[in-house]
């Protein structure tokens, strides 16, 4: 895989609704290799690249472009802002941190309460969303008018950093697997498939909703990156997931009972491509299987996920072995379902 391509995704803002820095980029590497692009009306990517043949199986392969952030809901008379999030985020790794204003390219920080003003109970909580603030230099409420709007998004300040084992980046989730689906389009295919890149999965599946039902498939792999648990202090049972044990392939999760025979099919696909694969190990979270697997008259859906650290925050943390897994894992998976795998 090409890691400048997914450097230059995780460092492109696109926070859910505001996807299109993201789009054109994606547009930008796959134009030359890709059959047919089309835009929808709601902002999402419906590819088609030929293979060599024509599939036995209608397959779609799905990643989402958004990825969390903030919007921006008052500004304040000393010219700080008030804001909400936009998908989930936990408040604990917010203070201290940087943004950049997406519209206006301004960077701010949160701000909170000073520690030496708070009480004893105010110092071990965790503050909520509306006691902090993001503060962007701004003299007073007119200065700050002048530069921002109500209603601008803003995302975690970009960053990228590859030590040569692992890769520490923002919005990993689910930049990761549009850098999947880009390498696939960019490959000799052996059958014919589709390719989505979505918009506001991390608000409600919205974007996959309407992706899905255009391209009516009849499977689908969902390309995604989940969290990994791996960390000191919590039990082996509870770490859903590990970094270096390859793949990430769900049973089921919120929104998902994924399709018995796929789940198989994943790791045999795995173990013939030569990497490794894992279960996630607990029925948490969801993805944009929820929504693509009740399309229509329903497609057979299997979700395949990178492990990553510290989701949902400025600095997630991934290996790139497993991002090749994925990668190898995907591709042996779809040649096998648009190959002929009984529907």
């Amino acid at each position: 895989m090409d890691l400048n391509i997914l450097k230059k995704l995780c460092l492109t803002d696109g926070v859910s609704s505001d996807e299109g820095r993201v789009r054109e980029l994606i547009i930008s590497e796959i134009e030359k290799y890709a059959d047919s692009i089309e835009t929808d009306s709601s902002g999402n990517l419906i590819v088609f690249k030929k293979g060599r043949e024509r599939p036995v199986n209608k397959l779609l392969l799905s990643a989402h472009m958004d990825e969390v952030g903030f919007i921006i809901t008052h500004v304040n008379a000393d010219g700080t802002l008030c804001v909400d999030e936009v998908g989930g985020i936990d408040r604990r790794v917010i203070p201290g941190k940087r943004i950049r204003l997406c519209d206006s390219d301004i960077f701010g920080v949160f701000g909170v309460k000073p520690i030496h003003l708070l009480d004893s109970e105010g110092r071990n909580k965790i503050p909520k969303l509306s006691e902090m603030y993001a503060d962007i230099g701004a003299k007073d409420k007119e200065d700050a008018e002048n530069h921002i709007t109500i209603g601008e998004l803003a995302a975690f300040e970009g960053y990228y950093e590859d030590n040569g084992t692992s890769i520490t980046a923002k919005a990993l989730d689910d930049r990761a697997g549009c850098a999947v689906l880009i390498e696939m389009i960019k490959s000799e295919l052996p059958y014919d498939m589709y390719f989505t890149f979505v918009v506001q999965e991390e608000v409600g599946l919205r974007g996959a909703k309407t992706a899905a039902y255009s391209v009516d498939p009849d499977f689908a792999i969902v390309v995604e990156t989940t969290t990994a648990a791996d960390i000191p202090d919590v039990d082996e049972s509870k770490q859903v997931c590990r970094l270096g044990e390859g793949a990430v392939i769900s049973f089921m999760d919120r929104r998902t009972i994924y399709d018995k025979e796929l789940y198989r099919e994943a790791f045999a696909a795995a173990k013939n491509a030569g990497v490794k694969a894992q279960a996630k190990q607990a029925v948490a979270g969801g993805n944009d299987s929820g929504v693509i697997s009740v399309t229509r008259s329903g497609v057979r859906t299997i979700a395949v996920s990178l492990p990553c650290r510290y989701l949902h925050s400025p600095h997630t943390v991934a290996y790139k072995e497993d991002l090749i897994a994925v990668e190898k894992t995907v591709k042996a998976l779809a040649n096998r379902i648009a190959g002929g795998l009984e529907s």
